[in-house]
């Protein structure tokens, strides 16, 4: 089994989401925000780099798992939407996690089945793929999205890798 921790980033909340998987199941291991609070961007940077630390401590993932930087309509919100990001990097880099990307229409493709997928669907979709007995809160759900989607990723390589292996029916 493979502990994944899944990010969803923000300037406000960032979500995060705990599974465990062996690449062809995924349980629930634990999910939530972080509410960033600070006067300043550095002391909110500061916020997620620190609360980060502590749930990785916690949880002890193997692998982390985030979301891409998308353009806002607003570029000073995508800039700060990467500098949260940068932080929960930062903070898995520190602990020797290494780190996964991905768009978020690659995430919503690989959990809901459509790249286009509403807030809603993905907490279905999650609460489903989960078995979970209630819809988990929309960063929360977002970030076990986000792991969920590491989860099938790897489990998509590792299938498709012994066939690299092979030359006209041969191992190479």
């Amino acid at each position: 089994m493979t502990r994944i921790l899944g990010i969803d980033p923000g300037s406000r909340f960032t979500g995060y989401g705990v599974i465990d998987s062996d690449g062809q199941h995924a349980g629930y291991v634990a999910s939530g925000c972080v509410k960033v609070d600070g006067a300043t961007l550095p002391d909110k940077l500061g916020l997620i780099f620190r609360e980060l630390q502590i749930l990785i401590a916690q949880f002890q993932p193997q692998q982390l798992a985030i979301e891409n930087v998308f353009m806002h309509r607003n570029a000073d919100s995508a800039l700060k939407l990467g500098q949260a990001r940068g932080a929960a990097i930062c903070a898995a880099v520190t602990r020797d996690l290494p780190v996964a990307e991905y768009a978020p229409r690659e995430i919503k493709q690989a959990v809901v089945g459509k790249g286009g997928a509403d807030k809603q669907q993905v907490q279905h979709m999650v609460r489903v793929l989960l078995s979970l007995p209630a819809t988990p809160q929309a960063d929360a759900a977002d970030a076990l999205a986000i792991a969920l989607c590491h989860s099938f990723r790897r489990a998509a390589i590792a299938r498709v890798a012994p066939a690299h292996r092979l030359r006209g029916g041969r191992l190479r």
